[in-house]
């Protein structure tokens, strides 16, 4: 990737929620990048900050009670933080499109599919009536939907979960945008089902020779299309790395807890390990690390509770952790303390 072309950059982003209980710390100092062709994977627990750094890039946030606290997200070098309303709108949509996870709530229920996915195309491509029905009749081809010409005119509540989900893809890439950001896309949906979705979802990010940012909580899903990771516990990026160091080298506590939830594929008897205790209020964080009460290797004595961990390099070039002891866990000499 390193010719690519460099699409998104966002640089320390903090979001804040201002409510009546406190300061929500939703988003705190996060940074990576985004380039043409690849697919970039966002994993953590509900609440981590995942899709609010979506919304953030997007310009999606209702402001208030949210609030850019710091930060740049740079869209080919151009600020999207610092730009008009109305080169965010052209933006989205556009130039970067969203597909979220509960189309049946995303979509309109009473206008036609063809409609919607038409609308995309008539405000950013200035298409007519006729044109738009064209084009959405090729874009549902496009994602896999038999007899597209006759379902065009089809409602929303027509459609089964799975063709909903194609329906969200066709709108997103109406406009053949440079970077999709699908926001658990396959959450609702069986195994395989899933695996059809997230193929044709490939399959277009090669066709339009686009990019995408993949929010999943699924392990499973980042193993099989991402190419880069990165973890997010508790608003803040815990680790960041490509698919294949950080699957066989986790250096965070919290990534190798996420593994080791999992079942593993042919080991019938392996014990599954749950992370214990729950995720903290982001209104009042813990001091040190913010993993340091659920985390099985934290020096309750040290700097896991006085300190919050730096992200910095480990191992391979790109590769990166906010663990005091990183390098220790990278290379299985950590010892477990409770």
């Amino acid at each position: 990737m390193a010719d690519a072309e460099r699409l998104l950059t966002v640089e320390d982003l903090r979001v804040r929620f201002n409510t009546e209980d406190g300061v929500v710390q939703a988003v705190n100092g996060v940074s990576f990048t985004i380039d043409r062709g690849e697919v970039f994977a966002v994993v953590g627990e509900s609440g981590s900050g995942k899709t609010v750094t979506a919304m953030s890039i997007l310009g999606l946030l209702p402001m208030p009670p949210a609030e850019i606290a710091a930060g740049r997200v740079l869209w080919k070098d151009e600020d999207l933080l610092a730009a008009t309303p109305e080169r965010r709108r052209q933006v989205r949509g556009g130039e970067i499109a969203m597909i979220f996870q509960d189309p049946l709530t995303a979509l309109n229920p009473v206008h036609t599919v063809g409609r919607q996915i038409g609308e995309m195309v008539r405000i950013h491509r200035g298409y007519s009536r006729k044109q738009a029905r064209a084009h959405a009749i090729e874009m549902l081809g496009l994602v896999g939907i038999p007899n597209p010409a006759a379902r065009v005119d089809m409602h929303p509540h027509e459609f089964s979960g799975g063709m909903r989900q194609r329906v969200m893809i066709a709108m997103a890439i109406a406009c053949k945008p440079d970077l999709l950001i699908a926001d658990e896309p396959t959450t609702a949906l069986d195994v395989t089902v899933q695996a059809q979705v997230l193929e044709v979802l490939l399959g277009i990010k090669d066709e339009i020779n686009s990019a995408i940012l993949l929010i999943t909580h699924d392990l499973g899903v980042v193993a099989g299309v991402a190419d880069d990771v990165m973890v997010m516990y508790a608003g803040r990026q815990v680790e960041t790395a490509t698919v294949d160091d950080l699957f066989y080298r986790a250096s965070h506590p919290y990534t190798l807890g996420l593994m080791e939830s999992l079942p593993k594929l042919g080991v019938d008897d392996a014990p599954l390990r749950p992370i214990g205790g729950q995720p903290p209020s982001l209104i009042d964080l813990p001091r040190g690390c913010a993993f340091h009460p659920r985390c099985r290797f934290a020096d309750l004595d040290g700097p896991c509770v006085t300190e919050v961990p730096s992200l910095r390099g480990v191992g391979e070039a790109g590769h990166q952790s906010s663990c005091h002891f990183a390098a220790d866990l990278r290379a299985g000499t950590l010892e477990v303390r409770r």
